[in-house]
């Protein structure tokens, strides 16, 4: 046998067993079987080797923001403050024990692909049938299924009678496939080899015969799991603004501090170990420690908030990440359709009926011209309704308004038509009890099936391929219910028309049988049938994904359909959904014969991807990745596990979706819709306005006490401000203040702006002059308040107090200007909108208020009490930041445009285009 296995669908069925050397109705010799065992292994997945726990524990600590969090942990207990050390190393812990539990959750995805396999087998064995663990099946050995089965190994189908699988999981194809013994081209795509059984995948109905072709890691579930395990996942595009922020930011501190040290032991004649604690004041000063826990904090409000909309969050990055994505890869069937067949058109001899409704609801009713008709008015369509409903083995249920079903999709379709046309089931199955049937097989396209009335009539009612009931047929039913001779042109083109709209067509027809008659042959078939119509069913669009599309579309996202169905379905639902109107769309074959460089060029222009593998998808999304698109992919079968992995954003489906697609995922769409991404991708812009928002107001106060501290020793002035007050400033501010910014709400025009630059800087030009602009605001608003105090006769005592607390009162009069970036805070909204505002400036008051007045907090911190009137001038000093901080909004907002593009907020300072 060659190494390199050919392509078995392209072989005969007779080939295939010559090639494994095995026999159809004997199997493989039980030693024979026992010696390939030993030759192939066991048929199952391996074990892929984990990092321990130790080991993923410890570089959860290999983060940039966490080693800031410990040089200001650091710090901290250096200068003693160990309620400072504790909280900050608390915060490191809590981080680092979240994304251990993560990671040991996404670790699970090949587990999950494992567990697809089947349990046990019924093969031939020396001619005997046997029931085996599929574990122990080898290539050459002849399985037997049924309806119901799961395939235990990669089969080449040996014999097959009314054979339909369900490929779902590796295909995304939305109904279940027709298998048969024929050969393929080799080329064909995985959904079009006819002749093949893949593992893991369903017998929907029928029985087969199957020759074991490949086991273990070469069958098809195989290949994914070794292509899952190769995949990386990519850091998100916040976390990478972070880095670089703080890669940044840590050589701006260490070079101020140490133009500080150098300035006041060399120029001012400062003592080294007093300049030291003072250096190591102003690092504390200006490291931003309270943003990785804000992060965490916005990112658990998200989570939370997400959650109430059927969006269940796996990894707390993903939820910002949302908010940075430019491209949305949707996966058709179930997420931007219903994954419910639903008949859409009912073509009669004169005229042409739409059907409304969505899915197996019998909600809706048949139209045309606009107008909804009644089957009383329209003779030609209740026989079509009849017919529909008795020709049929599926069943539909109601479970307190939401209807499931037992049975083919297609058949449900046709039991919903029925319903809607005004039929009573019961009734009708009792007015027309099934005698016999012809199911439905691949080989002659068609099911019948032999009724009797109590009136002592007997008809048959058919349903199946156009062009295979059309030979059957020599009359057709006429708008008055007469019989006329058959026009075959007429139901050509109509059955044209429906395959162009994307319809899967049906055939119905029926025929007068002797009273007398109990049973049911194929001679019974070959003519004297009357058309009655043709049914063209498909899976819609949802309603509610068309409008989330437009609502994407509207936000700047691009959104691209990847689908392992047919080109013409594909084109024709994303037509419907405004994905790729008047483009082509590309089929897997044609993205194998472009290089990487050519997939970079045709991803950017085309809209929909047509029959698809998990290495196209893969490829894709690399592929957008590599033009700087940030991607998230949909999908729900283990076909799409290896590129919901390799996505920025993987989302898998909650209710359809495999065990193996929502381990590889970072998100979970509890309800399978659409538009429930497009509520998550708000959330995700909201959150990371939150995050900058938090950035805007932190900043200015490590800044400006900075500058305090620096011009004090620039100008040889007693200090302002001591260390151990630094550190209060920060404290307080940081553990009341900043918090609730993570409580902003999404603004309102969150999604009517263009996705971010993902190679954004977290500080804009209009960033970087708010926070030097506001940092001088607050120094000098600090510093000459300490200066006139003592002009005054004020003690160094009650100068700093002064000093401290206009630092934190014009935090507090910040905090509400940060709440928008642009947009003026002096309205109902801006200061009403987000109660958790005055909630924590009252919590900051009351700390400020102690620090000031409390006996055992002044002789910590060196405060003193201060009267009514020098209170008065720390809240003029701290309004004052506030008012010039309004002033200049506005002036941003003329400058910018505001006020007729109010999507403008944070205008790029290269003038080449404005990102918000």
């Amino acid at each position: 046998m060659s190494p390199t296995p050919p392509a078995w669908h392209s072989l005969s069925a007779d080939a295939t067993l010559e090639q494994l050397q095995s026999h159809q109705t004997r199997g493989l010799a039980p030693e024979e079987a026992t010696r390939r065992l030993a030759e192939y292994g066991p048929n199952r997945l391996p074990q892929q080797r984990k990092r321990p726990a130790w080991l993923r524990l410890l570089l959860q600590f290999h983060n940039v923001l966490i080693y800031v969090m410990l040089v200001a942990a650091a710090v901290t207990a250096a200068l003693g403050h160990w309620l400072d050390t504790g909280v900050l190393m608390g915060a490191v812990i809590i981080n680092a024990l979240i994304g251990f539990v993560q990671e040991g959750k996404a670790e699970s995805s090949l587990d999950a692909i494992r567990r697809m396999l089947s349990l046990h087998a019924t093969v031939l064995r020396g001619g005997e049938r046997r029931l085996v663990d599929a574990e122990a099946l080898v290539p050459g050995d002849v399985v037997l299924l049924a309806s119901g089965d799961k395939v235990p190994a990669d089969l080449r189908i040996l014999q097959a009678r009314g054979l339909r699988a369900n490929e779902a999981v590796l295909t995304g194809e939305s109904v279940p496939g027709d298998k048969h013994e024929g050969a393929v081209a080799a080329d064909a795509a995985l959904g079009d080899r006819r002749g093949m059984l893949y593992s893991g995948t369903l017998v929907a109905s029928g029985t087969a015969v199957g020759l074991v072709v490949a086991t273990g890691t070469g069958t098809e579930l195989g290949r994914i799991s070794a292509l899952l395990a190769t995949v990386e996942n990519n850091t998100t595009p916040l976390l990478r603004q972070i880095a670089r922020f703080s890669h940044r930011l840590a050589l701006v501190i260490v070079a101020f501090v140490a133009v500080t040290f150098a300035i006041g032991v060399l120029w001012r004649g400062q003592a080294p170990a007093e300049m030291f604690m003072m250096a190591v004041a102003l690092a504390a000063s200006a490291i931003p420690e309270g943003l990785p826990a804000i992060m965490t904090i916005t990112l658990a409000l998200g989570v939370r908030r997400m959650a109430r909309h059927n969006a269940i969050i796996r990894q707390l990055s993903a939820v910002e990440t949302l908010g940075s994505v430019t491209v949305i890869c949707s996966d058709k069937t179930g997420t931007l359709t219903c994954n419910e067949m639903m008949v859409q058109r009912v073509v009669t001899a004169p005229h042409v009926y739409d059907v409304t409704g969505t899915g197996y609801a019998p909600e809706g009713g048949l139209h045309r011209g606009g107008q909804s008709v009644a089957l009383q008015d329209h003779p030609a369509l209740a026989p079509i309704a009849r017919a529909a409903l008795l020709c049929n083995d599926a069943a539909l249920h109601d479970n307190e308004g939401h209807w499931t079903l037992t049975g083919d999709p297609t058949e449900g379709a046709l039991l919903t038509l029925a319903l809607k046309a005004g039929l009573d089931a019961q009734a009708e199955h009792a007015h027309h009890p099934r005698t016999d049937a012809i199911p439905f097989e691949s080989e002659h396209r068609f099911m019948a099936t032999l009724h009797h009335d109590h009136a002592g009539h007997a008809m048959v009612f058919v349903k199946g391929a156009p062009e295979r009931v059309l030979e059957m047929c020599a009359t057709q039913r006429d708008a008055q219910g007469q019989d006329v001779p058959l026009d075959p042109d007429y139901w050509r083109r109509a059955a044209n028309d429906c395959a162009a709209r994307a319809l899967r067509v049906l055939a119905i027809a029926t025929k007068a049988m002797p009273a007398g008659q109990q049973t049911l042959d194929f001679a019974d078939m070959e003519g004297g049938f009357t058309l009655l119509g043709l049914l063209g069913s498909m899976d819609p669009p949802r309603p509610e994904a068309m409008a989330a599309v437009a609502e994407c579309h509207a936000a700047g996202i691009r959104v691209k359909m990847i689908t392992g169905d047919h080109g013409e379905t594909a084109r024709a639902i994303g037509a419907q959904l405004g994905i790729g109107v008047g483009k082509p769309a590309l089929t897997g074959a044609e993205i194998e014969l472009l290089d990487d460089a050519a997939l970079r060029q045709v991803v950017a222009e085309v809209d929909v991807f047509a029959r698809a593998s998990p290495e196209h998808k893969l490829r894709l999304v690399q592929a957008l990745q590599a033009n700087g698109e940030v991607v998230a992919m949909t999908g729900d079968g283990v076909n799409d596990a290896p590129a919901l992995k390799r996505a920025d954003v993987g989302v898998a489906m909650g209710k359809n979706g495999t065990e193996a697609a929502k381990d590889a995922a970072a998100m979970v769409l509890a309800d399978d819709n659409f538009a429930t991404l497009g509520h998550a991708v708000r959330e995700g812009r909201g959150i990371y306005d939150n995050v900058r928002k938090f950035i805007l107001f932190m900043l200015p106060t490590n800044g400006g006490e900075a500058l305090i501290v620096f011009a004090a020793i620039v100008f040889g002035l007693v200090l302002p401000l001591t260390p151990a007050q630094v550190l209060w400033i920060n404290l307080v501010t940081s553990s009341t203040l900043g918090v609730a910014l993570a409580f902003e709400p999404a603004e309102g025009d969150v999604m009517r702006r263009r996705p971010r630059d993902p190679s954004e800087s977290l500080l804009t030009g209009l960033f970087v002059w708010r926070v030097a602009m506001v940092s001088v605001l607050m120094a000098c608003a600090s510093l000459g308040l300490f200066l006139w105090e003592q002009s005054q006769g004020a003690s160094i005592e009650t100068a700093r107090t002064m000093a401290v607390s206009s630092v934190v009162l014009a935090e507090m009069f910040y905090l509400y200007s940060s709440r928008h970036v642009i947009h003026s805070v002096l309205t109902r909204e801006g200061l009403l909108g987000n109660l958790k505002v005055p909630a924590s400036i009252a919590v900051c008051v009351a700390l400020q208020l102690a620090f000031v007045h409390l006996p055992w907090l002044q002789a910590v911190f060196g405060s003193t009490d201060l009267s009514a009137a020098e209170w008065a001038r720390v809240v003029l000093a701290g309004a004052a930041v506030f008012a010039v901080s309004e002033i200049e909004k506005t002036v941003q907002r003329r400058r910018a445009g505001a006020a007729s593009l109010p999507t403008c907020d944070f205008p790029d300072t290269t003038g080449s285009r404005t990102w918000r």
